[in-house]
């Protein structure tokens, strides 16, 4: 089934089209200082017809066995399904309740194209600028790209309240594989240097 571009959705913001919808699976967390736990995360992307994205996005986390890791950034193809190229993301056959569990993070932010293409950026991938507000009381502002169908980020500015806990940089990297919308975090915090922190695997809903 061909992809086609949500109703109202800014020209602007097309590279980043497929990302429009609900989405929800399982993950898991484990980070120096934490004990290693799964969580269910509710993830939306939606629009006003700006010339962006707004998301929102809830962990919760569960008492439950772990699931195996997914695959490290290393690991992942260089390119992913794009569907703009012709392929329509799947939705679930079966995802685990999005209200289960008690609540880890929650986040909210803006998603835009950048018009300015930095030197070595590639043809066919676009320059993005995210801004990410934590309710723990962390503001944090990253630059990447977008482009065949996976979108790499990492800080450039990270604000924070006195009683926030200090994280000091971060790098994000989300793909389309096979319908599935898969994510993995890197954390520098708590004294420790940028490393794995969570991942996820979602389902469209």
């Amino acid at each position: 089934m061909a992809f086609s571009f949500p109703e109202g959705l800014a020209p602007e913001v097309y590279p980043l089209a497929w990302l429009v919808g609900h989405w929800r699976g399982e993950g898991v967390i484990d980070y120096p200082g934490i004990d290693k736990r799964t969580f269910v995360q509710h993830l939306v992307f939606d629009h006003d017809g700006g010339p962006y994205l707004r998301f929102e996005s809830t962990l919760r986390v569960l008492d439950s066995v772990v699931p195996d890791a997914l695959p490290a950034e290393g690991e992942w193809p260089e390119r992913v399904a794009d569907p703009a190229e012709g392929e329509a993301p799947a939705k679930a056959t079966g995802t685990p309740s999005g209200d289960a569990g008690t609540v880890w993070s929650t986040e909210t932010g803006y998603w835009r194209v950048s018009t300015d293409r930095p030197e070595g950026l590639e043809d066919a991938k676009h320059a993005l600028e995210v801004l990410v507000s934590d309710a723990s009381g962390r503001l944090s502002l990253y630059l990447g790209a977008v482009g065949n169908g996976r979108i790499d980020l990492a800080t450039d500015f990270i604000a924070r309240t006195s009683t926030a806990t200090e994280v000091s940089a971060s790098k994000r990297l989300y793909g389309l594989v096979e319908g599935r919308l898969l994510w993995v975090e890197e954390l520098a915090a708590f004294g420790e240097p940028l490393r794995s922190y969570a991942s996820a695997e979602l389902d469209r809903l």
